[in-house]
């Protein structure tokens, strides 16, 4: 008797890449508001922007570039501010939005999607599951880049060839362009993708131009509305090291390396003596592996490279949504090119490598699903040592006020998810807006706002009480 499967072969692969998409979309939003995500890190100073009315002038001027995010998720969290008088409510709403980015790009498509069996769909969830849970948590413009990308490129190949269908893909690839600059590169790739068709393909030529707009609208921008000289030089290098291969030199890099390695020897090896079950054996075994290493060597967690994973998103991305066109393109008869040993492999694919595919992706799984309760076990716990010194009367007059008090108060083991440069904000949100002490991190070198635009913050009419906007006025006019 045959080892049972679930609607074998590549039916369960897509029903098991279809399930770990939309879970893992509807997790985010879960965790991520009862977690208050929405604060880790940059996060921390784009919610107090948002409950001070004034991301445009905190921040995102300095990055045009990104547009897309700020009309999109963070000038609706600011209105709402203003509508209610409540910035917490305003906080919460920017989260909904960011977080619920994944679940949306799925469902926009899912519905653009006409390909053989939604073939598009599925690899988005696939890259949904293997790659958001990387950066998840951080509030990288690069999050809803990735949720744009896919519906962008099925609406890319199957909008109709009318102005409505035009319309549709110009909007699509222009907000995608301006989420963050690194979607430039998911923007040329899908049109690159288009080129399987043929260079003679109306879906191609019609991308194509409508990527020279693109492109002509994203330098008008930059030129129009450039970053403060302050910011300036920080955006320079950031995007210089943007590509640094340190970047993947972290612990959940090598943990997930060392997973599908492990996983992939052991099945090599098990195949000769259970052919049918060897990779249900070698998952087993890795998973009884990685539980001792949680249990007794494990002391890493992944909270600051999910900010630096970003570029995986930039890289892997397009690498998944080629696979989608292709199959994509292939199933619709369309290919432009004569490729029978591609055409092989995907029969070969379908046929035999599902089962152990979906064990592979299980262990990822795994993997990801304990070091993002890891991480949120810390982020609790250093979210409680903020709000009690924000709350407390210890007092580090050194620091430039006697209001202000060191984060160096707080254990170097909650510490590590501290972020240096919006510790400040976040104290003054977990304390609900009247924190007794402005928790300052001694060590930041990187300060937001400047001295004019705090004061300028300070004296309008908000939502949140002007003593406490006198506090980050004060520390923002004692560094610029």
């Amino acid at each position: 008797m045959p080892w049972p499967t679930i609607r074998s072969g590549s039916d369960f692969l897509r029903t098991f890449l279809i399930g770990a998409g939309l879970c893992w979309s509807v997790g985010f939003v879960v965790i991520a508001l009862c977690y208050q995500l929405e604060l880790y890190a940059d996060g921390a100073m784009f919610s107090y922007a948002v409950a001070v009315q004034d991301v445009w002038a905190f921040h995102w001027h300095n990055i045009s570039g990104r547009m897309s995010v700020f009309l999109l998720i963070l000038l609706p969290a600011e209105v709402l501010v203003g509508l209610t008088g409540d910035p917490s409510a305003g906080i919460l709403f920017y989260g909904l939005l960011f977080y619920l980015a994944p679940l949306a790009g799925l469902i926009g498509t899912l519905a653009a999607d006409c390909s053989r069996n939604r073939i598009i769909f599925v690899y988005a969830c696939c890259s949904t599951a293997l790659l958001c849970p990387l950066v998840f948590g951080f509030p990288s413009e690069m999050w809803l880049a990735h949720a744009m990308f896919w519906p962008t490129l099925a609406v890319s190949h199957y909008a109709s060839r009318t102005v409505g269908g035009t319309a549709l893909v110009c909007a699509m690839l222009l907000t995608l362009a301006f989420t963050h600059e690194g979607a430039l590169v998911l923007t040329f790739s899908i049109v690159a993708m288009l080129a399987l068709r043929g260079f003679r393909d109306a879906s191609f030529l019609r991308a194509a131009a409508i990527l020279i707009v693109v492109l002509a609208a994203s330098a008008a921008v930059k030129i129009m509305i450039p970053p403060d000289e302050y910011y300036a030089d920080v955006l320079v290098r950031a995007a210089l090291h943007f590509f640094d291969p340190a970047v993947f030199q972290v612990s959940i890099v090598a943990l997930l390396f060392t997973t599908i390695v492990a996983y992939a020897v052991l099945l090599l090896v098990l195949s000769k003596l259970a052919p049918d079950r060897a990779y249900l054996f070698a998952a087993v075994i890795v998973a009884i592996a990685l539980a001792i290493y949680w249990l007794r060597l494990d002391h890493a967690i992944h909270a600051s490279s999910r900010y630096y994973l970003r570029t995986a998103l930039v890289i892997v991305t397009p690498v998944f949504g080629a696979l989608a066109a292709l199959f994509a393109i292939y199933g619709d008869g369309r290919i432009a090119l004569a490729l029978p040993e591609v055409e092989r492999a995907m029969i070969w694919l379908r046929r035999r490598s599902a089962p152990p595919l979906a064990a592979a992706l299980m262990l990822l799984t795994l993997v990801y699903v304990v070091e993002t309760a890891k991480f949120l076990a810390a982020w609790s716990q250093y979210n409680a040592a903020v709000a009690a010194l924000a709350n407390s009367d210890e007092s580090d007059p050194a620091l430039g006020d006697r209001r202000f008090v060191s984060s160096e108060r707080i254990g170097s083991i909650a510490n590590r998810l501290s972020w240096f440069s919006t510790t400040p904000y976040l104290s003054v949100i977990l304390a609900e807006f009247t924190p007794k002490r402005l928790v300052i991190d001694p060590n930041g070198n990187y300060f937001w706002l400047s001295c004019a635009t705090a004061t300028a913050n300070e004296k309008a009419a908000r939502a949140v009480p002007t003593e406490t906007r006198e506090l980050v006025r004060i520390y923002s006019c004692l560094h610029r």
